[in-house]
């Protein structure tokens, strides 16, 4: 039997690149970088997986061009928007947030804890989407709130407290656009994550490729440090 990941997480990189190859102004990219989310999330969860983890807006981002930034804050909005919206929760699709939502502008942060309540008990799959996030901030988040309740600093403790809390840390990362390197994504559940790095942008990134991924995780002999 195919052995699957139960979590995967995914970097989505390469909009802007792909704008500009294709011609097109970089909301364009961002857009169709949007559009990949669906079919993924329908096919991991015809695979068996239960978590996917979507690096969408790091902390860093919020460092981009005001216009861009904006280009970027209109796709979500036109997402959450979007009849995809439906159909993940006809699909029992449930959406989670990790990061800190509330820097983003007020109308997009509440339309996206509404629809986190909303699917809260939706069981197919899990999609986090990481929004003004950062691993090196979420490891500090989780230092403080184990602290302020008093607890005793240990491994145990800072995972009770990351906003992966209750899943279970990425078997696989991938990461499209060609970049070789992780970015400051979960950075505390990494550790011992396969790393699936491929130079397609992540506009071009469909199942096909997604298929391309797991058949590679699948031949990898996962030691642990042993």
């Amino acid at each position: 039997m195919k052995e699957v990941p139960q979590h995967i997480g995914l970097t989505m990189d390469g909009n802007r690149r792909w704008a500009r190859e294709h011609g097109v102004e970089v909301k364009k990219g961002h857009e169709e970088g949007a559009r990949r989310i669906e079919p993924l999330v329908d096919y991991a969860a015809r695979q068996g997986i239960k978590y996917l983890t979507f690096y969408a807006f790091s902390t860093e981002n919020f460092g981009r061009q005001e216009d861009e930034k904006s280009a970027i804050f209109q796709v979500f909005d036109m997402m959450l928007r979007d009849a995809v919206v439906e159909r993940m929760m006809e699909n029992k699709v449930r959406v989670n947030v990790i990061g800190d939502i509330d820097r983003f502008p007020r109308m997009i942060a509440g339309s996206v804890k509404k629809l986190v309540k909303r699917s809260a008990k939706n069981d197919t799959i899990t999609a986090n989407f990481a929004l003004n996030y950062g691993g090196r901030q979420e490891m500090v988040q989780a230092v403080k709130k184990a602290l302020s309740a008093g607890e005793e600093i240990s491994e145990g403790t800072i995972s009770r407290h990351l906003y992966t809390a209750g899943q279970p840390d990425p078997e696989l990362l991938v990461r499209p656009g060609g970049e070789r390197r992780l970015s400051n994504f979960l950075t505390w559940q990494s550790v011992y994550s396969e790393l699936y790095f491929v130079d397609t942008l992540w506009p071009d990134f469909t199942p096909q490729e997604f298929a391309k991924a797991l058949d590679w995780y699948e031949a990898r002999q996962r030691r642990f440090g042993k």
